[in-house]
């Protein structure tokens, strides 16, 4: 895996791992393809404490639908069945929201499919890298009010920084914040020094400067080709 990608699948690993295993329950992974943290671990292992722990899948030619004992089929696009309906303690999804066109409705059921706790892990900077869709970028904010807006609080919010390398936001959401007051932080405060950046992409430091230059000219060569 190149830098550009391996530094932040790193940097959600160690986020992830500071918090799964307080969450208890059932846990589904969705569009989580083989599990792997691609640092030969499963994800399943970062969540110690799940009472089940499911995966769902959408279509093979996307890296997807295997196949695997108790392996869920699952289109995000299309209205979520009543039987996958708050079936969920825990729903997890790590960087698929971008390759999904209708993000909302994508969204919406990810939210829908848990009874509590929602982690998504997104992509904030990175140049197009998916031959078979790769439509949006989310930043912190947008995940913030994405969360409001489906009745869920966020309990930690956080996102890497770092040169040549793209940056990732992981988020935990609840529904019922009061649940889990004392083991997340419950703190998102954009007035926070280390998010003054974000308010000025291209005059914030070196990495979100390199990260933001490194995705257009990944966006203009993969849309028009050649050199910018």
């Amino acid at each position: 895996m190149e830098r550009v990608h391996q530094v932040p699948r790193q940097w959600s690993n160690r986020e992830l791992a500071k918090y799964a295993s307080i969450f208890g329950g059932d846990v589904v992974n969705v569009s989580g393809w083989k599990d792997s943290d691609k640092q030969g671990r499963t994800y399943r292992s970062y969540f110690g404490a799940a009472t089940t722990y499911t995966i769902t899948n959408f279509d093979a030619d996307k890296r997807g639908f295997q196949g695997a004992d108790g392996e869920l089929f699952l289109d995000l696009e299309q209205p979520l069945s009543d039987d996958l309906k708050a079936r969920f303690d825990v729903v997890f999804n790590h960087t698929t929201l971008e390759h999904v066109y209708d993000f909302r409705t994508a969204f919406s059921n990810l939210c829908a499919m848990s009874k509590d706790v929602v982690i998504v892990v997104v992509p904030f900077v990175q140049q197009m890298h998916a031959d078979y869709g790769d439509f949006w970028r989310f930043t912190p904010q947008a995940l913030t009010r994405m969360f409001k807006d489906e009745g869920l609080e966020v309990g930690y919010l956080s996102f890497n920084n770092d040169f040549r390398a793209s940056v990732y936001v992981l988020c935990i959401a609840t529904k019922n914040p009061d649940q889990w007051q004392g083991k997340l932080p419950f703190k998102v405060d954009y007035a926070d020094p280390k998010f003054a950046h974000l308010k000025e992409p291209f005059a914030g430091s070196n990495a979100i400067h390199s990260n933001w230059k490194t995705a257009l000219k990944g966006w203009w060569i993969s849309t028009f080709g050649g050199k910018m």
